[in-house]
């Protein structure tokens, strides 16, 4: 797996970059706009060019080599949104994501398909595919962009927390530029203990059947401060939530996802420094370890 993390575009969209040699990234994941607002400075030429130059300029900490990127997208998008207003408003907030995505060059957009509040589970999920459809169909034929499906923690009334579920996006929406992004914290909440090995071997062969693995395009690295199948979304440090390290060396040197970029999104330390290298740090003395 090519290890990295979700790095802090503050003071410009190019300072991931420093931050991520510093935190021994060789991926990286950000955001291109304002996760918790609708309304997003547009990208201007210099911004641009400026994450373009530190992009060609960055190599990974141990790999030496360019850095797959990742957009995360804003809270805000609920593409199985009942209401006709944020459905709409989520749809093209999702695209102008993948339009800025395309200008900067990163490769992935990944996002939560959305809660269907105020409507049933069929109702949300004919929503989702309706959504990816229209966005699909604005970018053009041939995107340079992926849109990832991230399967979600299964709070509240959020669909796309079962691999079946994601696996209907995916087939009812029929576009070839679709995947699926796992979090690892988010598979934990929604019950799916992929910590043993007779779990980990029944987790992807469910994987494989609903979905396929052909499909899978990025993880997301992350302990839990919640128990199994608790459904909330709280990640932990890597080795300090209840997930604990240990596990993750079996998807660590699972040969199927060694070119797949798997990114952190755990939160700060005590200190409040980030706990990116740190984890980054336990993730690679499990592989070297026999």
């Amino acid at each position: 797996m090519i290890l990295g993390a979700h790095e802090s575009v503050a003071g410009g969209l190019h300072e991931v970059f420093p931050r991520a040699a510093r935190d021994g990234c060789d991926a990286v994941q950000l955001w291109t706009r304002s996760s918790r607002q609708w309304a997003a400075k547009p990208l201007d030429a210099a911004a641009i060019a400026a994450f373009k130059r530190g992009h060609r300029r960055a190599r990974g900490a141990t790999t030496g080599a360019k850095l797959p990127l990742a957009a995360h997208a804003s809270y805000l998008i609920n593409l199985a949104a009942a209401s006709a207003l944020i459905w709409e408003r989520s749809t093209e907030t999702l695209y102008e994501e993948c339009v800025r995505a395309e200008a900067l060059g990163v490769s992935q957009v990944i996002v939560h398909p959305g809660a269907c509040v105020g409507c049933s589970v069929e109702d949300g999920m004919a929503r989702v595919v309706r959504a990816l459809k229209q966005v699909c169909a604005a970018l053009g034929a041939k995107p340079k962009v992926r849109l990832l499906l991230e399967i979600t923690a299964g709070q509240g009334t959020c669909i796309g927390c079962s691999f079946a579920e994601l696996g209907e996006m995916l087939q009812r929406t029929g576009e070839r530029r679709l995947g699926v992004c796992l979090d690892t914290q988010h598979m934990w909440a929604v019950g799916i203990d992929w910590t043993t090995p007779r779990g980990y071997d029944r987790t992807f062969e469910e994987l494989d059947r609903t979905v396929g693995l052909a499909h899978l395009e990025a993880f997301h690295l992350n302990d839990s401060k919640r128990p199994l199948g608790s459904r909330v979304d709280r990640h932990a440090v890597i080795g300090e939530g209840l997930i604990k390290a240990r596990p993750f060396a079996r998807l660590l040197r699972d040969e199927r996802f060694a070119e797949i970029p798997g990114f952190l999104e755990t939160p700060p330390l005590e200190s409040g420094e980030d706990s990116f290298a740190l984890g980054l740090s336990r993730l690679r003395a499990l592989t070297r370890r026999s």
